[in-house]
């Protein structure tokens, strides 16, 4: 790709407690990069110190410090922000602890500016033999994570959901509601979610990720305990938002009649199930049918649901349509303002 033919991307760091490896994160950020927003998260060891060093080092850092604590998703949001003021066209989020090649940045970006895509993040399984080095736990973990983000999202084609390795157009981060995303870890997943609400466009990129001794800050028991519940919340959120809310279409009748048909053919086959054990009656077959069949019905429509929701999850990118929407304002709001002076001058004249 060619350096001088990218837009003006900036990268956010999101640090904490990564005082021993942001200065090498930040001198590997190659030189496509024109803006650098490292935030320091109220990390309680020596960052400030080291990330003052690294600003006086290299022009195109910035530091944003919290005074409190807030996830690496609060961080990202301050960073997002401080890009889109600064002019930023695309924005790339980098993790502080060197898991990730900042050598891949110009790979990471190219769909959005090939402008086949509005949000890229990597994917760390598409090679074998890194996936063979992954810890056990974490490549458990993931799998499950990115069942739930695909229902979640509606992004099927997707996994790796927890990759903190992403990039975005500002246009595209502009209108998502920043402030109610995620603060911690389970920002990733919520701003796929998002986007999935947007109808915008995301993609993988394969990329290999440097396991260290490094111990990542995410819990398992959290992500096992608090993660499903979060996505069962957006899950409805995007059923409700895509189906019901901004369209309605033969998959939303689907989805009516295939749970109100599986739950009604459920609760009538117990009902009759639990009098025939009471009673020691078998149950006819009429009574098994008048079970059975709704609960066929109702899954084969949830199924075309589910199917017609899968193939929806293919996408064009929507910034450029967005970014000529914001042309053509602003050329609008020109032409007023060019009629107002028009016509005060007019009057002074007068």
């Amino acid at each position: 790709m060619n350096n001088d033919a990218l837009p003006l991307v900036a990268v956010v760091i999101p640090c904490y407690k990564s005082a021993e490896t942001i200065a090498d994160v930040v001198a590997t950020i190659p030189s496509c990069v024109g803006h650098i927003f490292c935030v320091n998260d109220a990390s309680p060891d020596r960052l400030s110190e080291v990330l003052e060093v690294v600003a006086s080092t290299d022009t195109r850092v910035q530091v944003l410090t919290h005074e409190i604590n807030g996830g690496v998703g609060a961080a990202t949001i301050t960073g997002y922000k401080a890009a889109i003021a600064n002019g930023a066209e695309i924005i790339v989020k980098l993790d502080s602890d060197g898991q990730m090649d900042p050598r891949l940045i110009p790979a990471l970006i190219e769909p959005i500016v090939q402008r086949k895509a509005d949000y890229v993040k990597g994917n760390r399984f598409f090679d074998i033999s890194s996936v063979q080095r992954m810890p056990t736990v974490r490549l458990i973990g993931n799998a499950g994570l990115s069942f739930l983000s695909k229902l979640s999202s509606g992004h099927w084609h997707l996994f790796d959901p927890t990759n903190g390795f992403t990039a975005i157009h500002a246009t595209v981060a502009e209108i998502l509601p920043l402030d109610k995303l995620h603060k911690r870890y389970f920002f990733e997943s919520d701003i796929l979610f998002r986007l999935g609400t947007l109808g915008a466009c995301v993609q993988d990129v394969p990329m290999e990720a440097v396991y260290g001794e490094e111990q990542s800050g995410l819990s398992e028991l959290d992500a096992l305990f608090k993660f499903p519940g979060l996505h069962l919340r957006n899950l409805i959120k995007r059923i409700f938002y895509n189906y019901f809310l901004r369209d309605f279409s033969t998959a939303s009748l689907s989805l009516i009649f295939g749970l109100c048909l599986s739950f009604w053919g459920t609760i009538f086959g117990v009902m009759h199930w639990i009098d025939s054990a009471r009673l020691g009656i078998p149950a006819t077959a009429g009574t098994v049918m008048l079970s059975a069949f709704p609960i066929l019905i109702g899954f084969q429509l949830l199924l075309s649901f589910l199917h017609h929701d899968v193939a929806a999850s293919r996408r064009n990118a929507i910034y450029p349509q967005i970014s000529r929407v914001k042309v053509l304002r602003s050329r609008s709001a020109h032409r007023v303002d060019d009629t107002k002076e028009k016509a005060e001058a007019d009057d002074v004249t007068r």
